[in-house]
């Protein structure tokens, strides 16, 4: 099944199983990855339950894209079957570390963003796009510190990085306002950076501010307006595009999280 270049869709979460089954005005479902490689054909045969219903496209959090350990072949084949399994058009992952030393971190840690890098991250894009079989997308992540290292903004490293793979994105915008917020950059010089025609779609999420007045990536509450906004600036310039909302924690019920995609059609128009 084909996913429209103006598709809205849903982060799959569990919560929302038994409501998909019934059948809900959603363009499509990402699918988390790692919730379904595993040895129990449970998880497969829920997603088998929706797979008539609904595209579905791929997403992950443990390629360790910028990773120095060796990347994991046997997880990648995993992967590449349940791509197939599902005729998923595409997968993405963050672009980030999240292993070292054979030890999982089960957190996305950004990488410096210098250009003796760019080489090595196009280098094991390549080599992760060739193992799956499908395009590949990375995702921006979002950013609380910066690295006293870093000789480009990270949209030029992402850009770069992106050309140099020949590989997709995933552009977060979620993460672009709450890394921008904190690391004091303007958000649309941001966008102004974009390839647009490698996106293969966009994020939509809602985050925290803590005490400390820095942002949160929490992924549990609303889409605030500023992320709103830049979501519409960045359908102006690079759309149409699809767009998924991600919401993994204090998860709505599915006609709340369905409202929100209806804002997302608003907002755009």
């Amino acid at each position: 099944m084909t996913v429209p270049r103006d598709a809205l869709g849903l982060g799959l979460r569990p919560d929302h199983y038994a409501a998909l089954r019934k059948g809900a005005p959603v363009g499509f479902l990402e699918v988390l990855v790692e919730n379904h490689v595993g040895r129990s054909e449970l998880p497969r045969r829920r997603l088998d339950e929706l797979a008539g219903r609904y595209p579905m496209v791929g997403h992950g959090v443990s390629l360790d894209v910028l990773g120095t350990d060796p990347l994991d072949h046997a997880h990648l084949r995993a992967v590449r079957a349940l791509v197939a399994r599902y005729a998923m058009p595409w997968m993405t992952d963050h672009l980030c570390f999240s292993r070292s030393e054979g030890l999982a971190h089960h957190d996305l840690l950004p990488c410096p963003n210098v250009a003796e890098l760019v080489p090595y991250a196009a280098a094991r894009i390549r080599a992760i796009q060739a193992a799956i079989g499908v395009p590949f997308g990375v995702e921006n992540v979002s950013a609380y510190l910066a690295w006293a290292r870093d000789d480009l903004p990270e949209w030029a490293f992402l850009r770069r990085v992106a050309e140099q793979a020949d590989c997709g994105l995933l552009l977060d915008v979620n993460n672009i306002w709450v890394s921008a917020h904190n690391l004091g950059f303007d958000p649309y010089d941001y966008l102004d950076a974009v390839p647009w025609p490698r996106v293969l779609q966009v994020h939509v999420a809602g985050h925290r501010a803590r005490p400390d007045g820095l942002l949160h990536d929490t992924h549990d509450q609303p889409v605030c307006d500023e992320v709103w906004a830049l979501y519409a600036e960045a359908w102006r310039r690079g759309g149409p595009f699809p767009t998924v909302l991600e919401w993994d924690a204090e998860i709505p019920a599915l006609d709340v999280a369905l409202a929100t995609l209806a804002r997302a059609a608003e907002v755009r128009a």
